[in-house]
């Protein structure tokens, strides 16, 4: 009543394929590959007076009485913040007393922001504190040179005896 019927295909030897030589690595995929910059963090219990600088990112809960110089700034909600801050992109859910220069700078609706702004991009959520100016970075016109021109010539002009 129930039978399987055998199969007749030929069974074939599983091909197993070499893998591919390992490359030599460059400076670039060296790079790449490095293992990923973890941002600093001043805790909530922490003050620190004195200005900050470096490349890398920063995540302030504490407090920072000093100018802060980094590629990115993010300012927790219990973080405070008492001077001028220079950064790529900064993130605002805390308190800034000060002037911020920034290309992307974004303020969340828990933030207090006392100073002027300098930016590129600007968001604001409901909610935000800012008191102070918001101004665009001004890009400089390109300068357009122009075309090389030829000298003058030069005519002397004797007056006629007369």
């Amino acid at each position: 009543m129930f039978s399987k019927q055998a199969k007749s295909t030929p069974k074939t030897a599983a091909r197993i394929e070499a893998l591919p030589a390992p490359t030599a690595i460059g400076p670039a995929d060296q790079a790449r590959r490095a293992t990923p910059k973890v941002a600093s963090l001043l805790s909530a219990d922490l003050t620190f007076q004195g200005d900050i600088s470096g490349e890398g990112e920063l995540q302030v809960d504490g407090m920072i009485k000093g100018d802060i110089r980094v590629g990115r700034l993010t300012v927790g909600e219990t973080g405070h913040i008492e001077g001028s801050i220079y950064a790529e992109i900064v993130e605002v859910r805390g308190r800034v007393v000060g002037t911020i220069t920034a290309k992307q700078v974004r303020l969340y609706g828990t933030s207090y922001i006392d100073g002027d702004i300098t930016h590129e991009q600007l968001a604001i959520e409901s909610g935000a504190f800012f008191q102070g100016r918001s101004l665009k970075f001004q890009r400089p016109a390109p300068v357009v040179q122009p075309a090389p021109q030829s000298e003058p010539s030069l005519a002397i002009v004797k007056p006629v005896a007369g």
